[in-house]
């Protein structure tokens, strides 16, 4: 169902063209397939030839001012000392629980300004939190409404960028400002696929002559426009984690496995006390990999049980691999039950057991660098 409440993209009324299904997602009307591919034929196309994604629902905002990137530092758990301007980050807003309110990508623009992609229905609370937290002279600008964001994710991506004229040949989380047909393009190498990939921000009012432009390389290399239903099966095949899933105010980056986008030894950012004391103690969870070993599908909210039929935990993310041809998913297992990589359990398939074996991801190679 499509509420008449929700955002729409820039792109609305080419998705409309091209016969997309849409669906509400993070509060905008988001294409989830088109009537050209599909779910399966959209996956397939990323992970042999080459996909094109709008994914605008994408929050952006900036933060200038002078000491801009020292204040973000301050506020979210990666560390971004570890990059230079023109390089990206994988970072998370934290909060003092512990628990995550979003994970975003952090954009080093220079010492005095940093632009931010947060997930589309948490971006008014990133947003409001650094604005409150920002000292005087730091201004932190809500931009949703001002760019579009489209992703092109595939082993041909980067023949698909040479083809429109923008750069192609940065190293992966870096980024080039460029020049098409006139208009401003950010082009980041990163995605959300485990393909070589790219993300693209253009001015809102660009979006559509660059997707026109995109689009008309990527069919021309046996690629498709794709969905946010093969987003999902492509992330989940990585075993990156979704906001409001596999990561929540109630599921730590510890939890999650993603401690590896904190800044451990820096000496401040929001929940760093809870979650020192949380990787100190051990977490009494732990986010792992799951495959089916029968044909049953994890999906969200299952509960795995182990061999005498107890509760172990709960699936966070499931889905059918198109890859694999098997179910896969994610799940959070107690610590306190000992469960290792490997090891079988079962889900709770509405009151009949389905085998699943521990493992850990990701389900299929990454090819991302």
């Amino acid at each position: 169902m499509v509420s008449p409440d929700s955002q729409r993209s820039p792109l609305h009324d080419r998705h409309l063209a091209l016969g997309a299904k849409l669906a509400d997602f993070g509060g905008w009307q988001m294409p989830i397939e088109f009537a050209a591919g599909g779910v399966l034929k959209e996956h397939a196309a990323v992970r042999e030839a080459v996909g094109l994604f709008d994914v605008s629902h994408l929050g952006k905002a900036t933060v200038r001012g002078l000491g801009a990137a020292a204040f973000v530092n301050a506020c979210l758990s990666n560390d971004l000392a570890r990059i230079a301007p023109g390089q990206a980050q994988y970072t998370l807003c934290c909060a003092e629980s512990g628990g995550v309110v979003d994970d975003l990508i952090a954009y080093l623009v220079g010492g005095d300004e940093v632009f931010l992609v947060p997930n589309a229905a948490n971006t008014a609370a990133v947003v409001a939190l650094l604005a409150d937290a920002a000292p005087a002279g730091i201004e932190v600008v809500g931009q949703h409404h001002d760019y579009g964001v489209l992703a092109v994710q595939g082993p041909r991506s980067s023949e698909v960028l040479r083809r429109v004229g923008l750069p192609a040949a940065q190293d992966y989380m870096a980024y080039a400002d460029a020049q098409w047909d006139g208009r401003f393009v950010r082009v980041c190498r990163t995605g959300y696929t485990g393909e070589h990939g790219y993300e693209l921000i253009p001015h809102a009012a660009d979006a559509g002559a660059l997707w026109d432009a995109l689009l008309e390389a990527v069919r021309a290399l046996g690629g498709l426009p794709a969905g946010l239903g093969a987003r999902d099966t492509l992330r989940t095949e990585m075993g990156y984690p979704l906001h409001g899933q596999d990561l929540s105010l109630d599921i730590s980056p510890v939890q999650a496995r993603s401690g590896w986008a904190v800044g451990w030894q820096k000496p401040e950012f929001w929940g760093r006390d809870a979650l020192l004391a949380e990787r100190a103690a051990g977490p009494a969870r732990l986010l792992r990999g799951i495959e089916a070993l029968e044909r049953g599908i994890p999906r969200a909210h299952m509960s795995v049980l182990s061999a005498d039929g107890d509760a172990v935990g709960e699936v966070t993310s499931g889905t059918f691999s198109p890859t694999r041809r098997v179910g896969i998913g994610l799940a959070l297992l107690d610590s306190a039950a000992g469960v290792q990589d490997g090891d079988e359990l079962a889900l709770d398939v509405r009151g009949r057991r389905s085998a699943v074996r521990v493992v850990r991801p990701p389900f299929v190679e990454s090819h991302v660098r």
